[in-house]
C-alpha cells in the first residue's frame, strides 16, 4: 500500500504548482537544469566528454577499431553504441547483463547520430569491402538524478566532437599508422530534448521525481539544420496532435540553445 500511496502524493504535489508556470525546483515548465560540460576527461579515448545535467552525471568514451563493414554497406564505416547503468548510479541499476532500459538508452542515442548522418562514415572506409574503421561509443551513467537520454546525448555528441583519429595509409591491403591524428568526420550536430507530460502540461528536462510520476515521455532529436531525425516515446500515457506539435516546436527551440554549449565545450 506504502508503495502506491506515496508515488500518488508526490504526483499532485509535483502536478499542482504546474499551472502557474512553475516546478518544485523552481524552474519554469521549459527550463533545462544547470548543465556542466568536460572533454577530453580520458586519456586513453579517442575522444571523451563527461556531463552534469542537475545531479545527473554520465560518462562517455570513444574508441576506434578497424573492422569488416556490413555487407549492405560495403564502403561505410560501422557505429556502435552501447550504455552500461553502474549500480552505483542508482538504487535500481543492478548488474548483469543490458536491462530494457539500457537498451533504450543505447539505441535512441544511436538513432539520433545515425538517422543525422553526424558521422561521415563514408570516409571510414579504408579498403572497399574490406577493411573499415569502427566507432565505438559507450555511455557509462554514473549518477542517475533523471533525464538520461538528453544528458547521454548531449555527451556522446561532445565526444565525437572531440574525438581524434591516427593518420594512415594502405599497403598492399593493409592500414599502416603514420604519425599525427586528425579529427573524426562529423557533418551534423543531433542534440536530443525530452518533454515529459503531467496532466495537461509539458515540461522539458524531467528530474527524477517528476520522471516518477508523468503520464507519458516524448524525446525529438533535431539536426544543426533544426528539423527533426529522430522520435521517441516512452510511457503508458499519450501526447495529442497538438501537444506533439508543441513539443516539436519546443525541441527545435531548446536544441538551438544546447547546440552551441555542447560546440563551444
Amino acid at each position: 500500500m506504502t508503495s502506491t500511496i506515496i508515488p500518488l502524493v508526490k504526483r499532485k504535489k509535483i502536478a499542482e504548482t504546474l499551472p502557474s508556470g512553475k516546478r518544485l525546483d523552481g524552474r519554469g515548465l521549459a527550463d533545462y537544469r544547470e548543465i556542466k560540460l568536460e572533454t577530453g576527461v580520458i586519456g586513453s579515448a579517442e575522444g571523451s566528454a563527461r556531463i552534469y545535467l542537475g545531479k545527473t552525471e554520465v560518462l562517455v568514451g570513444i574508441k576506434i577499431d578497424i573492422g569488416e563493414p556490413f555487407s549492405d554497406t560495403p564502403n561505410e564505416g560501422v557505429l556502435t553504441v552501447n550504455a552500461e547503468l553502474a549500480p552505483i548510479a542508482s538504487p535500481d541499476f543492478e548488474p548483469g547483463p543490458p536491462s530494457k532500459e539500457a537498451i533504450e538508452l543505447a539505441r535512441v542515442v544511436d538513432r539520433g547520430i545515425r538517422e543525422s548522418k553526424a558521422i561521415a562514415v563514408e570516409k571510414l572506409c579504408a579498403v572497399p569491402g574490406e577493411k573499415v574503421f569502427i566507432v565505438f561509443i559507450d555511455v557509462y551513467v554514473l549518477n542517475h538524478d533523471g533525464n538520461l537520454i538528453d544528458a547521454s546525448a548531449m555527451a556522446a555528441l561532445a565526444a565525437l566532437l572531440n574525438t581524434k583519429m591516427f593518420k594512415y595509409v594502405v599497403k598492399d591491403g593493409e592500414i599502416e599508422k603514420k604519425p599525427g591524428y586528425t579529427q573524426l568526420p562529423i557533418r551534423n550536430q543531433p542534440i536530443a530534448v525530452t518533454i515529459g507530460k503531467i496532466d495537461d502540461n509539458l515540461i522539458v528536462d524531467p528530474e527524477l521525481d517528476e520522471e516518477h510520476v508523468i503520464d507519458a515521455r516524448l524525446t525529438i532529436t533535431t539536426k544543426k539544420e533544426e528539423n527533426i531525425c529522430a522520435i521517441q516515446k516512452g510511457g503508458v500515457g499519450y501526447f495529442t496532435a497538438e501537444e506533439i506539435l508543441e513539443a516539436a516546436k519546443i525541441a527545435s527551440e531548446k536544441g538551438r540553445e544546447l547546440r552551441k554549449l555542447v560546440v563551444k565545450a
